[in-house]
């Protein structure tokens, strides 16, 4: 699911990169990997453990990103009859992580790969989550692959997946594949893409759930003064998450029927959480009536204009209540879906960016196999879920800390100026203390007055602090 996303650029030694540096020094974000793991990852990248199937016939292809190197799926989209056939391959981590070596302690440490403004704290190292494990093209890798059939409709009528060795052909970004789809160039593997993707957001749509497509924030230094901009991702990008989705949808279900696994869940919003997102709305100038749903004002946004960008940034913070269920011998959880998929659902496809995704794969292997889950997943099952919990608050933390420190800096030169904005959220112990959206630039910050805040309503405020060296935003009304 979407997290918030924010890029800096400009110089090393510009301020908000040093005050990035500072954070992560701050938080005690790892710099560099135990040289024990780093020589574990070496011999295990020239020793993977090698499926018995061949499947490097197949031309897969990749979308990411520009320049990103870590490289969990590779996709091949077929027509099948009136439908179509899904072939995910998933990065096979396990071929490479042995269970409770020094590599498999280090990823238990860390959970998830960390996303700064400037850069990313990785997972793995880079010998494996950018090399030896990364589906890179032209190069033999071991998969978890996925082959999923559906019908005319898109709707899912055949699952299966087991461990093969695969080729990628193809490393394309989201802007080239966009580019070859609109053009009619793209050869059917890529154009499918288009054709599926927009079956499955009907489907997506009919069963009531949600994609966020969040925009990047690029924050750019000219003159130590920042500029803060919006990319409005391209539908190319919605389309993959499509299959991403439709894959872990697969594995929930295939859990659910073997009667162990673990879940991504999320129980619907609470109405505090909802009503907080109807005033940055209302901030925002987004119209939203009463009788219209969350899910149908996501879907009628365009990410483009910078208010609506801004808000569906503001989106992702419905997402928090989501943690992982596991369940074995077949007693299933009472929440089994995931509010915003409408669905069961599983985290699978990213294992060189997670940690449960390496455990889930190994689950659905087993069921698909009709065999045992491996000891080494059913010892780890319990305490998973608490792992991964500590991993998104480290994670979360990394990413309100990063947001405090961009608004910072954007607002570093406008102290003293006067903002017009909407009273968001109210302290319920100090109601003279709250949170304040502006209008433009679309930031969130602190405001403290003398009289009680008034709760969704419009105020016009002035700067008092914007220090990036604090991440400190504050505002008090005129």
């Amino acid at each position: 699911m979407p997290r918030r996303h924010i890029r800096v650029t400009g110089a090393p030694v510009a301020p908000l990169r040093a005050a990035l540096t500072a954070l992560r020094a701050r938080l005690d974000v790892p710099a560099s990997f135990p040289p024990e793991v780093l020589a574990e990852a070496d011999r295990a990248a020239k020793a993977p453990v090698l499926p018995a199937r061949d499947a490097t016939g197949i031309p897969f292809l990749t979308i990411d990103p520009p320049g990103s190197t870590d490289l969990d799926q590779a996709l091949h989209l077929s027509r099948r009859g009136t439908g179509y056939r899904v072939r995910y391959a998933i990065a096979d981590v396990a071929a490479f992580v042995a269970p409770s070596g020094a590599l498999d302690q280090e990823a238990h440490r860390r959970v998830a790969t960390l996303y700064f403004p400037d850069t990313r704290v990785p997972l793995h190292p880079g010998q494996l989550g950018e090399d030896a494990a990364s589906l890179l093209p032209g190069r033999d890798r071991p998969a978890v692959l996925w082959t999923t059939d559906l019908d005319a409709d898109g709707r899912t009528v055949a699952v299966d997946v087991h461990r093969a060795l695969v080729r990628s052909r193809t490393r394309l970004d989201y802007a080239g594949a966009q580019r070859q789809i609109d053009a009619g160039t793209a050869e059917e593997p890529l154009a499918l893409l288009k054709e599926i993707g927009e079956l499955r957001e009907r489907l997506e749509a009919e069963r009531g759930g949600i994609s966020l497509n969040v925009p990047e924030q690029e924050i750019v230094e000219h003159d130590h003064s920042y500029e803060l901009s919006y990319r409005a991702p391209h539908p190319a990008e919605g389309w993959n998450a499509q299959l991403s989705l439709l894959t872990g949808m697969a594995a929930a279900g295939l859990m659910l029927t073997h009667g162990t696994g673990i879940l991504r869940t999320l129980p619907a919003a609470p109405d505090g959480a909802v009503g907080r997102l109807r005033r940055t709305a209302r901030a925002l100038g987004i119209d939203w009536p009463h009788h219209v749903s969350y899910a149908a004002l996501v879907r009628s946004l365009d990410p483009h204009p910078p208010h609506h960008a801004a808000f569906l940034q503001e989106c992702t913070t419905l997402l928090r209540g989501a943690g992982y269920t596991p369940f074995r011998d077949g007693e299933l959880p009472a929440l089994t879906t995931h509010a915003a998929v409408a669905a069961p659902y599983a985290h699978c496809t990213a294992p060189l960016r997670r940690l449960v995704d390496r455990y889930a794969a190994e689950i659905c292997l087993a069921a698909t196999a009709g065999q045992p889950v491996p000891d080494w997943v059913l010892a780890a099952l319990d305490a998973l879920p608490a792992r991964m919990a500590e991993g998104a608050r480290r994670a979360g933390t990394v990413e309100r800390e990063c947001v405090d420190l961009v608004e910072a800096a954007l607002l570093k030169d406008r102290v003293g100026e006067e903002f017009d904005g909407h009273v968001i959220d109210v302290d319920d112990h100090r109601p003279t203390t709250g949170v304040v959206q502006l209008h433009t630039p679309a930031v969130i910050g602190r405001v403290d007055g003398p009289a009680p805040l008034p709760l969704g309503d419009p105020l016009r405020v002035r700067l008092t602090q914007a220090d990036p060296a604090t991440a400190k935003v504050r505002f008090e009304p005129v």
